[in-house]
């Protein structure tokens, strides 16, 4: 670095002695060593703030493929053979190799992000990340800079800067679950970036450009959410290029003991129990049940059963708390679905004190979000809290 010290004007005919100039000389020693201390103490600053920068965003996107490394084996996951699901995997692999924007439509715990990420492992993109976020679990006041990210200091506890969830996936596709859920505020953002490909992050001013490609997931029905008002037409119009429905567990019966031991032989090492036989009893039981969570709810009395049979045989009866139907033949053979849906979910809910959410709570057992058990106990007729 260069310092110059200027004293007087150019016009200035004053004659320096050598002293004069030895003391100049030493001044502007001392300024040069202050100013090139101040350069260098503002350069440190600035690249502490890059290397804490960099450091967020490495450990964003470790956790990203922690995630990745964790789920990678969920394609195989997709077990069954029924016509249903083979309609599904039809659809998905028309779609996947495209990259238009696809739309799961289901009930909770039919397998939406299995699905969602086929659709991505079967893309041009698979080789980048496939990012997810569950629109439902984050509180209105964050799923903002969770999606966009935000700037230091953008808000009372925004201490660092935070790359958000398009950014990272950028280049690969974004799996957005429960979009039902998103407010009204944030749809019209959301449209910006599927129609643009642009934003900006919470307290910046600067336009960010992304390639994403957005794979949606919810089990409201978005065209009654239109409606309402409650979700905007233009939002739903865009999400809606190539919807796939998801078929309910009941709906693909035959699945369920294909399921059944699959979800032993995932099981059953963690838990140290080796299961050789389902009883045939067992099998239809499970069978002709309607399971309202689903997929979840199933791999939930799996797992049950698995702790409750210390032999070689599946136990199934105190897995189920008594409310599962007696398969064809039996006690609950003449029953109809509702009926013995409800009374599942009230020997569930006898168990658990009634508790809907909570420690030990019914949703947790059913495989369900508690407001999705409360939904299905008015639609059941079932008056308990």
């Amino acid at each position: 670095m260069v310092s110059v010290v200027a004293t007087g004007s150019f016009r200035e005919t004053r004659r320096w002695t050598p002293e004069d100039v030895e003391r100049l000389r030493i001044v502007g020693q001392i300024l040069a060593g202050a100013v090139d201390r101040k350069h260098r103490d503002l350069t440190l600053k600035r690249s502490l703030e890059e290397v804490r920068r960099l450091k967020d965003q490495l450990a964003a996107e470790n956790v990203l493929l922690r995630e990745e490394l964790g789920a990678s084996h969920d394609f195989q996951e997709i077990v069954g053979e029924s016509p249903a699901l083979k309609r599904t995997l039809a659809l998905v692999a028309q779609v996947a190799p495209t990259g238009s924007t696809v739309l799961l439509l289901g009930e909770t715990g039919t397998g939406k992000e299995l699905l969602a990420r086929a659709v991505h492992e079967r893309s041009p993109r698979h080789g980048r990340s496939m990012v997810k976020v569950n629109c439902a679990a984050i509180p209105p006041t964050l799923i903002e800079s969770e999606l966009f990210g935000h700037e230091k200091g953008a808000f009372t506890g925004a201490l660092a800067t935070k790359i958000g969830r398009f950014e990272l996936a950028d280049g690969g596709t974004l799996f957005l679950d429960e979009i039902g859920d998103l407010g009204l505020d944030l749809q019209g953002k959301l449209l910006r970036v599927l129609q643009e490909g642009e934003f900006e992050r919470v307290g910046s001013s600067q336009t960010r450009k992304v390639d994403v490609r957005l794979v949606a997931a919810t089990h409201h029905d978005l065209g009654a959410a239109v409606e309402a008002g409650r979700f905007r037409a233009d939002l739903f119009y865009r999400l809606n290029v190539f919807p796939i429905r998801v078929p309910p567990l009941r709906e693909r019966r035959e699945d369920v003991p294909l399921l059944v031991w699959w979800f032993i032989q995932r099981r059953q090492g963690k838990i140290g129990r080796h299961i050789e036989r389902v009883p045939r009893t067992a099998m239809d039981r499970l069978s002709a049940y309607p399971w309202p969570g689903n997929v979840r709810e199933l791999e939930n009395v799996v797992e049950r059963a698995l702790i409750l049979s210390p032999g070689s045989t599946l136990q199934l009866d105190e897995a189920f708390g008594g409310g599962a139907p007696a398969g064809p033949g039996g006690a609950g053979g003449g029953q109809t679905i509702e009926a013995v849906e409800r009374a599942h979910v009230e020997a569930v809910l006898e168990r658990c004190g009634g508790r809907v959410e909570g420690p030990g709570n019914a949703a947790a057992i059913l495989g369900l979000k508690p407001s999705t058990l409360r939904s299905r106990m008015k639609k059941l007729g079932i008056r308990r809290a």
